[in-house]
């Protein structure tokens, strides 16, 4: 068995891949928009000529997948299996639409969204046993995310009842930036409050000792209730101070979103920076002093620079903790993908609930790789 070298990780994802094409519904065709639909398998959705590019590519990277050698073929695979898959639902899709009614619609089912999931586990396994650099990591997911918009805005995949809500939303752009604005808008204060307090917490113990209980309170508090906390008074300063109104400050809309997102953030900034600068080897700091530097050139030019990869950690949780949050601030009238997965949950819609939550976690999921990729990159290239 030495000389077979079997990979146990490779093989137990190739298996549960295989497993949940076949002995799972790979799509659903529903009569309309709402109404359940019947569960279709992968073999009667997809005629022959449309299993052609699938079929080989599965069981290629389910065979390099079983041994620890030519993991950069397995890797090539892999992509070409996602690929390949994707291009298959799509004219899966198209050709079951065929003989149905006007008002039909092909939904995604458990089968194929978990081939996806032992997808992405097989490229991030085969990323690590590569131990692929930062750039070389970034490059990757920027190839599968090009390669999937690609196909996505083709045309090939229009058939699904997804991009069917995704064509009916005319907004779904403005909404992305609404998204954004909320989410890196809210962390750009909580910066600013953030870092130059945890340096001060790390220089004070006792301001430390103030300051952690009260933001550790903060971070309890559920979102739906903070929001609530805040609409009272917002609504009372917009009432009493007109011109806060028409700056957009009110008890709904942004200003509850963005003033309950910078509470959330502040721990996870400030925690991490104490922790980044207490890190910091005191010779270091006792070097610098002999050297002549300033009290705020040692600040900038020496412990700034060595702390920022935790402080940069700290920045990262934030990021993608606001980005799933802001989806909540829908509630309060924040906007962004929120909006249609609360629509969709209300119409029981599950594609207009899909449409608002996977681009929510792609964006976490981006924004976290781009994070990791510069934390690496200042550390010098250690993940």
């Amino acid at each position: 068995m030495k000389s077979f070298n079997l990979d146990k990780v490779g093989c137990t994802l190739s298996c549960a891949l295989l497993l949940s094409l076949f002995a799972l519904p790979f799509v659903s065709l529903q009569p309309n928009r709402i109404m359940p639909g019947q569960s279709i398998g992968l073999l009667d959705a997809a005629n022959p000529n449309t299993l052609i590019p699938l079929l080989p590519m599965l069981v290629l990277t389910s065979l390099l997948s079983l041994v620890k050698t030519a993991i950069r073929t397995r890797l090539v695979l892999t992509l070409l299996t996602l690929i390949s898959l994707m291009y298959t639902v799509g004219a899966s899709a198209s050709q079951l639409l065929i003989e149905a009614n006007p008002l039909a619609r092909i939904s995604l089912n458990a089968s194929f969204w978990l081939a996806i999931f032992w997808l992405a586990l097989l490229i991030t396994d085969a990323a690590i046993k590569l131990a692929l650099r930062p750039l070389p990591r970034l490059a990757l997911v920027t190839l599968i995310v090009t390669a999937v918009m690609t196909l996505l805005t083709s045309g090939h995949w229009d058939s699904l009842s997804l991009l069917r809500e995704y064509h009916n939303q005319t907004d779904f752009w403005s909404q992305a930036v609404r998204h954004l604005q909320l989410s890196l808008g809210s962390i750009i204060p909580a910066v600013l409050v953030g870092i130059p307090l945890g340096v001060r917490c790390h220089r004070s113990p006792s301001l430390k000792a103030m300051v952690f209980p009260v933001l550790n309170i903060l971070q309890t508090v559920p979102s739906l209730a903070m929001f609530g906390l805040l609409m009272l008074p917002l609504s009372l300063l917009a009432t009493s101070y007109p011109l806060l109104a028409e700056l957009g400050i009110r008890g709904i809309g942004a200003a509850p979103a963005v003033i309950a997102l910078f509470f959330y953030s502040l721990l996870p900034i400030v925690s991490n920076t104490v922790l980044g600068f207490g890190k910091i080897d005191t010779k270091v700091l006792e070097a610098a002093t002999g050297m002549g530097m300033s009290a705020r050139q040692r600040l900038y030019l020496v412990e700034f620079p060595l702390a920022m990869p935790v402080i940069l950690t700290g920045f990262r949780v934030v990021v993608t903790m606001n980005i799933g949050l802001v989806a909540v601030a829908a509630l309060v009238g924040g906007g962004g993908f929120g909006t249609y997965i609360f629509q969709g949950l209300g119409q029981t819609a599950t594609d207009l609930v899909i449409l608002g939550a996977a681009p929510t976690l792609l964006l976490a999921f981006l924004f976290a790789i781009i994070i990791d990729t510069l934390i690496a990159l200042l550390r010098g290239g250690r993940p």
